[in-house]
């Protein structure tokens, strides 16, 4: 995976400053003892964000959260991974998604290679763009 271009700082002030009431954007998270674990966004028929703590990994949040964001878009949905992020391509693909569009990254901050992944939905027809 590409190295964040946005340090700690800048990453927590965008979350905090996302008009999360809107309604344009739906944020569910993960707790436990730990507190905060996990998280999921879905913005319109796009996963932006899945993302788990390392020390949480491997415990099935993420296919929970994954699971969820089914539940809520069963038409489907796309989200970008970054292409050498393999364990997230396996994740998803695991998970039912398919890889649609490979880029050279030049969409994107980090200037990295992506995919586009889709769940198709429940139906498994596709439809998305």
């Amino acid at each position: 995976m590409p190295p964040s271009i946005h340090p700690p700082g800048e990453v927590h002030a965008f979350y905090g400053a996302l008009d999360l009431v809107s309604g344009e954007r739906e944020t569910w998270v993960a707790e436990d003892a730990r507190g905060i674990v996990a998280f999921v966004e879905l913005k319109g028929d796009w996963l932006d964000d899945l993302y788990v703590l390392p020390e949480a990994q491997g415990e099935g949040i993420g296919s929970a959260l994954l699971d969820l964001a089914k539940s809520l878009r069963p038409d489907g949905f796309s989200l970008w991974v970054f292409e050498s992020n393999t364990p997230a391509r396996a994740f998803y693909a695991a998970h039912g998604l398919v890889e649609r569009e490979l880029t050279d990254g030049s969409g994107n901050e980090e200037k990295a290679p992506d995919i586009r992944m889709e769940w198709p939905g429940r139906s498994g027809v596709g439809g998305l763009p």
